[in-house]
């Protein structure tokens, strides 16, 4: 199976289509770049949907270390995947580790995320 590229990079704002291929790694590095300017006005953090498909959304999210995503309510069934750094996943019971390769179904209630290094993750969420 072929992972590379045919062809130009893809705008940043664009989402892949069914069939096109794009390298997490490269545009995860870029996010995390953007994460940590202290121009970006991102709190630490930046994301971009590269799968946006009927029922399924994709979003590739860098956090710098110390920043994190305030509690918020669960997307329904979804899953989050750390590609790069550690994160922590929390509830109010309960708290996940994640470091690279690790990946953890995101419980349905309210919970946040915290980086404990530079990281780049991976959500996936199914759309009602």
């Amino acid at each position: 199976m072929s992972t590379h590229h045919n062809g130009p990079a893809r705008p940043p704002e664009t989402h892949l289509s069914t069939g096109e291929v794009t390298n997490l790694a490269a545009m995860g590095e870029q996010l995390l770049a953007d994460a940590r300017s202290a121009t970006s006005g991102t709190s630490g953090r930046a994301a971009r949907t590269v799968v946006a498909l009927p029922g399924l959304r994709v979003t590739l999210i860098a956090l710098a270390s110390g920043s994190e995503l305030a509690e918020h309510e669960a997307p329904g069934s979804a899953t989050l995947t750390c590609l790069t750094g550690r994160v922590t996943l929390s509830t109010t019971d309960r708290t996940w580790a994640l470091g690279e390769g690790d990946i953890v179904a995101i419980p349905d209630q309210r919970h946040g995320l915290t980086a404990e290094t530079d990281a780049v993750v991976l959500l996936t969420v199914r759309l009602a």
